[in-house]
Formats: C-alpha cells, structure tokens, sequence
C-alpha cells in the first residue's frame, strides 16, 4: 500500500522531522505509529504491532467502501468479525445518502413460499432518465426469490431483454444444473410477447403476470430496483461523477448488494 493510499482510506497524517517520522489520525491529532531517527534515514527499526488506522478504519471509510450500506449491515459484519470499525469515531451525517436515498412508502412483503433457488424468479426493466456514456439507456433485473441474489443486465434498447433472458437461463442451467420454474413480472410488452410467451410454454416454465397497473403485485423486484437505484445514486455523489456514468454505478451496487448480508435472507 502506498503512503498515499493509506493516508486517503484511513485519514491519517504522515509527518517527518528531524529526530522521527510519525503516522496521527487526521482529525484528532493521536499518535499511531512513531519510528525515531538515528541518522539520515527514516527506519522503521522494531517489528510494530499492526497499526491501529490498518486494522480499525472509521465508520465512515467502511460506510463508503460498502456503497452506503444502513448501521444494520454493518452490526452484521462486525459481530461477524468481517471487519474492524474505529468505535471512536462519532457517527455523522452521510450528505451523498441524503441525496441518494429518498424514501417513499414500501410495499407489502410477498407471501409466496418456495424451498429452492429459481423456483421464482423475479424481473423488471428500470429506465434511465440519462443515457450512459456506453449509450445504454434500461437495465433488466432478474432476483431469485430464494437466495435474494441479483444479477442485472445493461440495454439499448428494451427488444434486447429477450436475449438478455436466454443468456441468463443458459447461465442457471450450466452453473446450477436446474432450470426457472416460474417467472414474475409485470404485463410490459418486453415480457408479455410471443417469444417469451412461447418459450415458456415449450419449457413448462409458468409465467406471473401482475394485474395491469399494480406495481405492488411486482414488489419484490420493484423494491430491488429502488434499493439498487439508491445505491447507484450515493455512489455517483460520493465519487463526484456525473449521472451518465450510472452503468458503472450499477455493476457495482449489484455486486455490493449480493456481497452484503440482507433482512431479505
């Protein structure tokens, strides 16, 4: 790692004089790591233990590394000793959630029951108010029911969620060995054609419409596409890059959600 690495993820000071070089917390000023110096050199002359800023980063640095995830995750992680946070830290306003996240009323919990993966698997396609740099303007999401795990596909153009499809039930059938048993989605014309229609039909796979206009029969996937949005959007705000790079965003908030633990599972 290099000095300036550490210094940015850690926020920490490295300062050197004449009799020492020493490593301090940016914003308290306390000492961690202190090396005297006996000649023209800077030696680093005992082994030390581990640096406090290594193991130990401050909430904030894990809150941003993590996409922006809620204090439940994070109690998750560290019970599990998956990550060390800095307890001295006091907790703050995050501004890039503030923008990110906007809140609205949840639907209701879905009562379907299933005992395995791809038993259900949930869809929808979220459009983007701003074409991305790579001129994608959709994305189609595809949830398993069961494991809560993600996997989203960037589109020109909607007629592309067909193939998008065929290449993600290839992908469950060579890795897990089964097929889809049912798919859920709304009555949008990329799902509700012939292609779909008849695919399903010759595979025995059961298609889930929801009524026309109730998003809330589509909630599962509905709420993914906010929870995934609102990561994307925090990210973009943390990093300070335009809207347009939102593709990039989303590769990224996908693999965080399917890395992080969920209420969901």
């Amino acid at each position: 790692m290099s000095v300036r690495q550490f210094t940015r993820d850690n926020n920490c000071n490295v300062e050197f004089d004449a009799f020492c070089f020493s490593v301090k917390d940016f914003l308290t000023r306390h000492i961690l790591l202190k090396y005297d110096s006996s000649g023209d050199l800077y030696h680093v002359t005992q082994p030390s233990l581990t640096p406090h800023a290594l193991l130990s980063v401050s909430l904030t640095t894990w809150h941003q590394r993590l996409g922006h995830p809620g204090e439940e995750v994070f109690r998750s992680l560290v019970s599990r000793q998956f990550i060390s946070c800095n307890k001295d830290k006091s907790p703050h306003v995050c501004h890039a959630c503030q923008l990110g996240k906007h809140v609205r009323l949840s639907f209701s919990s879905s009562n379907s029951i299933v005992s395995r993966s791809f038993e259900i698997v949930h869809s929808d396609i979220w459009t983007s108010p701003i074409v991305s740099s790579g001129g994608f303007k959709y994305y189609v999401l595809f949830l398993d029911h069961y494991s809560h795990y993600l996997w989203i596909y960037p589109l020109r153009a909607k007629s592309e969620m067909f193939q998008k499809f065929l290449h993600f039930r290839s992908y469950v059938n060579n890795q897990f060995k089964t097929d889809i048993s049912a798919f859920q989605c709304d009555h949008g014309g990329e799902f509700d054609n012939n292609n779909l229609l008849n695919l399903f039909s010759q595979n025995g796979i059961q298609m889930r419409f929801s009524c026309l206009k109730t998003s809330q029969q589509n909630g599962k996937s509905e709420r993914m596409i906010r929870t995934n949005n609102n990561v994307i959007r925090t990210l973009l705000f943390q990093a300070h890059l335009p809207p347009s790079f939102w593709v990039e965003g989303l590769h990224m908030a996908a693999y965080l959600l399917n890395l992080l633990p969920s209420s969901a599972i």
